[in-house]
């Protein structure tokens, strides 16, 4: 390839030919990581040739090229570990003063390729920018062939008292594959009504690209997690996305209350409060003071217990309640001796119907904390978590008859716990009537076979009898129907049933199930990363870090990062 003065040179070139990327407006050399301030062939050339063409000239065609790639994502690890750890940017120096010092003892020769690393704060940051900018132009390229997408969105404040609304998107294509990232996290250092959550869904929407008629009817949702300026019926968001699908002759989006939320309030109707007051003041009396902790743990060590100390209760906390009922009754014994010693009285644990509440508050709450991991996690199918919630339900309904058969033979009454049991029963029965009307889309959905022809809508009803008479049919799909997870499963039903596909996408796309866990876990990142050691992270930086440590659908494509990062020099000497 010849020069021509005041030419651009190709980018592909400079990297193959002399191991170079463009970085922050300077020349990054690949292989010793020296940084050119002045984009010149002649020294980029200079430079390999000096100090790498001796090592590096027997690389030549498709090997050069890899050889190339290879060094050009190197350039992102680092920064990647960094953002996913939650660790300052400052912790690329330190990184690289703990290889300087490794490369001292195992490779002194080779000291001088650490030397020249660049990790500063503001490389690491910038590199996390790249990283972050790459999984959203993946992302905006994605939603292009969304066929419907559903949004969740929930609000927390850092460490700064300043409100960030965070805004995840899921979308499905044609094809059924899901993809589920955070869409935008938007600092609102006003106020946080509805109509401004609103403006910040509209603008996020229309960065990406995303038409609202494609959040239409069963096949899109807005899941909430029930606050009034979400769920307000006048002036509430969905109330103003309601209006605006209106006013664009739209169907009307469907809005439901996180699964795993109703969850957690249901369980709140357990309160007993005579059994937790006791417990809490115990646990409180041991923890809140030194001494008395010290000697506790010490009591328990000696004597060998099954646990080595009690639990706090936090109220915010989903299975806090079931994990310190459960730890204190199985402790309540230890405890009871330590406190005799003249430290507190508690008659309670002498009282024989107590442990009995106790007990059996014990064994509902471990129940419940059961049903609440099921419903965690991500990637599960409204499908899988509503079956969760069916089961449970029926479990209630057969407790009730127990605890109702076995109170004639005990000395207490345990119409108590039958009333507990029905309050609670019907709490669930309340709360999630909502997607109790959507029962029909998810059994046509989780098994087709199975579902009842007069509870479709009469579109389908034709396509389903002749779905369920085909033996061979039915047997290919019980072939591959064993994983709800399985993206190919609604693909068979659908080609079975092609009028039923838009009611398949409907149980793929919404948050139903697990908006709780994905906004807490999104939270939960953010506060580790802006902490009160690092307020003045930026609302752009912490973004960037957020969208990198919380990618799950999409992988940092650092081909194309590099792409992007060729260098374009003058070709005059």
């Amino acid at each position: 390839m010849t020069n021509t003065d005041n030419s651009k040179k190709d980018g592909h070139y400079l990297v193959y030919q002399y191991f170079f990327v463009e970085f922050g407006g300077n020349a990054i050399c690949l292989i010793c990581k020296e940084k050119l301030a002045v984009l010149k062939e002649y020294n980029l050339k200079r430079q390999y040739a000096t100090n790498h063409r001796e090592q590096y000239e027997k690389y030549s065609g498709d090997d050069r090229k890899r050889r190339a790639e290879q060094l050009q994502r190197g350039l992102y690890v680092v920064s990647e570990l960094i953002a996913k750890a939650g660790k300052p940017f400052t912790e690329g120096q330190f990184l690289k003063d703990c290889m300087l010092r490794v490369a001292d003892i195992l490779c002194p020769e080779k000291k001088s390729l650490f030397n020249t690393l660049s990790l500063s704060a503001n490389t690491v940051a910038e590199r996390i920018n790249g990283l972050s900018g790459n999984i959203y132009e993946q992302l905006w390229d994605k939603a292009k062939s969304f066929t419907a997408f559903s949004v969740a969105l929930d609000e927390s404040t850092d460490a700064t008292d300043n409100a960030q609304l965070a805004i995840f998107i899921r979308g499905v294509d044609d094809r059924f594959e899901v993809t589920e990232e955070l869409l935008s996290k938007c600092p609102m250092h006003s106020h946080t009504k509805a109509k401004d959550i609103f403006q910040q869904l509209c603008d996020a929407m229309e960065r990406l690209g995303l038409p609202w008629n494609r959040l239409l009817g069963i096949n899109a949702c807005i899941t909430t997690d029930g606050a009034p300026s979400m769920t307000g019926k006048k002036n509430g968001l969905v109330a103003l996305v309601q209006r605006t699908l209106a006013e664009e002759n739209s169907d009307p989006v469907i809005a439901l209350h996180c699964i795993i939320h109703q969850h957690a309030l249901c369980s709140k109707c357990l309160t007993f409060q005579h059994v937790m007051s006791v417990i809490v003041k115990c646990v409180n009396y041991i923890r809140s003071r030194g001494l008395q902790h010290r000697q506790f743990r010490a009591f328990l060590e000696e004597i060998e217990a099954s646990y080595g100390d009690v639990l706090y209760f936090t109220e915010v906390r989903w299975l806090s309640r079931g994990n310190v009922l459960k730890r204190f009754f199985e402790l309540r014994a230890e405890v009871k001796r330590f406190m005799e010693d003249g430290r507190l009285d508690v008659p309670e644990l002498d009282n024989p119907k107590w442990i009995m509440d106790l007990a059996f508050l014990v064994d509902i709450t471990q129940q419940l904390n059961i049903l609440n991991l099921k419903l965690q996690g991500p990637s599960q199918l409204i499908t899988t978590a509503y079956e969760s919630v069916k089961a449970f339900s029926s479990k209630l309904r057969l407790w009730k008859t127990q605890v109702s058969l076995a109170e004639e033979g005990t000395v207490f009454s345990g119409d108590e716990y039958v009333s507990a049991i029905e309050n609670l029963q019907q709490e669930f029965d309340e709360r999630f009537a909502d997607f109790k009307a959507h029962r029909d889309t998810f059994q046509l959905f989780a098994d087709p076979f199975s579902a009842d022809v007069e509870s479709v809508p009469s579109m389908l009803q034709t396509e389903l009898i002749d779905l369920q008479c085909n033996s061979e049919l039915k047997t290919k799909f019980r072939g591959t129907g064993k994983s709800r997870q399985d993206r190919r499963v609604p693909q068979r039903a659908a080609s079975f049933i092609p009028r039923a596909v838009q009611s398949f996408q409907s149980c793929y796309v919404p948050f139903w199930e697990h908006i709780q866990y994905v906004c807490e876990k999104l939270f939960s990142t953010m506060n580790f990363n802006k902490s009160k050691y690092r307020t003045r992270l930026t609302d752009a930086h912490l973004e960037a870090v957020l969208r990198v440590s919380t990618a799950t659908s999409i992988r940092v494509n650092t081909a194309q990062l590099c792409e992007q990062k060729r260098c374009q020099v003058s070709g005059k000497k």
